[in-house]
């Protein structure tokens, strides 16, 4: 069944203003004093209590935050979130926040919603080489750095695709395996979830155009019809890519589509 969250029109920003978050108060402007604390990162939760609660940490579904300069995101075990963060020497104060609408099984939307009301309490952090400590009244959070993704290439990679972006929008795939692979040679390959597709394309930077377009002339399930016909709309008449770590992004327009490199 598919899902739909919101996703940002740009390629790979993970943070998108869905819903507005409550008990973080309004936007922050950052300040100018200097930090002696570098808190920039991606880091993954590890442990947690709120208000005498231990926070819930499932293994599939980690919980995390990205730390940049003023901004802060990440994932809350389902969805992902975002807003701007104001770092002053170890004060921190964590603004507006929005986040995605998907929905997960139960287990994982309490942690979630564990997670988040704990956040919203945080006021202070401090950094321990790789251990970030964030604190407040009844609140204690401890995450673990997680080690920069090394940049994936574009050619020689099998991209694994995982979402359908439609403007604001993002949906969950299905069927077979969808993969795709392009070669230095100027050609790429892959599939739909339902056929297989190949085609020439020629990279300018970010822009790719496509020639000599072919696709296995086979029907596809009904359920997903609307998911081949989505992907074929994108890739059939040129996309701009976009690569960030370990994800690679292509639009076509409002269309876009997500993958992930495979061993990733």
């Amino acid at each position: 069944m598919m899902m739909k969250r919101a996703f940002p029109a740009v390629a790979l920003v993970l943070l998108v203003a869905c819903r507005a978050l409550p008990g973080t108060g309004g936007p922050v402007p950052r300040s100018t004093a200097p930090s002696d604390f570098d808190f920039n990162g991606t880091w993954q939760l590890q442990a947690g209590t709120h208000d005498g609660a231990t926070l819930p940490i499932i293994a599939d579904s980690p919980i995390t935050m990205t730390i940049d300069d003023a901004q802060v995101g990440g994932r809350a075990a389902c969805n992902t979130y975002g807003g701007t963060i104001d770092i002053d020497g170890a004060s921190v104060t964590i603004g507006a926040m929005s986040m995605t609408e998907m929905g997960c099984d139960r287990p994982v939307m309490a942690a979630e919603a564990a997670y988040i009301a704990a956040l919203a309490d945080v006021t202070d952090a401090e950094r321990s080489d790789a251990e970030l400590r964030l604190h407040g009244d009844g609140v204690e959070l401890t995450y673990s750095l997680v080690p920069p993704v090394a940049e994936a290439e574009l050619a020689g990679t099998t991209w694994i695709l995982d979402s359908l972006i439609s403007g604001n929008a993002v949906s969950t795939v299905g069927g077979d395996p969808a993969t795709m692979e392009f070669t230095d040679d100027g050609t790429f390959t892959g599939g739909t979830g339902c056929r297989g597709f190949g085609a020439s394309y020629a990279a300018a930077g970010a822009q790719v155009t496509v020639s000599d377009f072919v696709n296995d002339d086979r029907g596809c399930a009904e359920g997903l019809a609307p998911q081949d016909e989505h992907v074929l709309e994108v890739l059939v008449k040129g996309f701009s890519v976009a690569i960030d770590g370990n994800r690679l992004t292509l639009m076509n327009g409002a269309l876009g589509l997500g993958y992930t490199a495979q061993g990733s």
